[in-house]
């Protein structure tokens, strides 16, 4: 995991499947490649969606591998049970980005941070059927 500092911001960045958060996911992701990868996961927000209106950050930090990781859930599962899991997963691991990113600046930005992640966490519950059940 590579650790860049920008001005207020810092950016937790890894390779895909590199996995030294611990983050949740299914085993499948872990072992897929990259390729395998980009053809279910885009980041945060809707896939094909008009605008990219959703940030693949909160407050300056990268959470994009949280969505990564929620696409390649919602692309497995078939069932209500298999999508909430999914979710559940997902603020799991925004909750793990939040509190593993360093710095004095990430402390303060603690809070905030994790109450962004509650949204994102109620958005994808409340209105993901639609992206869960597309491909079914």
């Amino acid at each position: 995991m590579v650790i860049a500092r920008g001005a207020n911001q810092v950016e937790l960045t890894s390779i895909r499947g590199d996995n030294q958060l611990n983050l949740l996911s299914h085993p499948s992701y872990d072992k897929a490649t990259k390729e395998e990868r980009d053809l279910v996961c885009n980041g945060c927000g809707a896939a094909g969606a008009k605008f990219d209106f959703v940030p693949d950050t909160i407050w300056g930090l990268r959470i994009s591998e949280a969505c990564y990781r929620h696409d390649w859930r919602y692309s497995l599962g078939t069932t209500l049970e298999e999508k909430s899991h999914a979710d559940w997963e997902f603020l799991q691991n925004l909750l793990t980005i939040i509190e593993s990113a360093p710095g004095i600046f990430n402390k303060i930005m603690r809070i905030p941070r994790r109450n962004r992640a509650m949204v994102y966490y109620g958005a994808v519950r409340d209105m993901g059927d639609k992206a869960f059940f597309a491909s079914k």
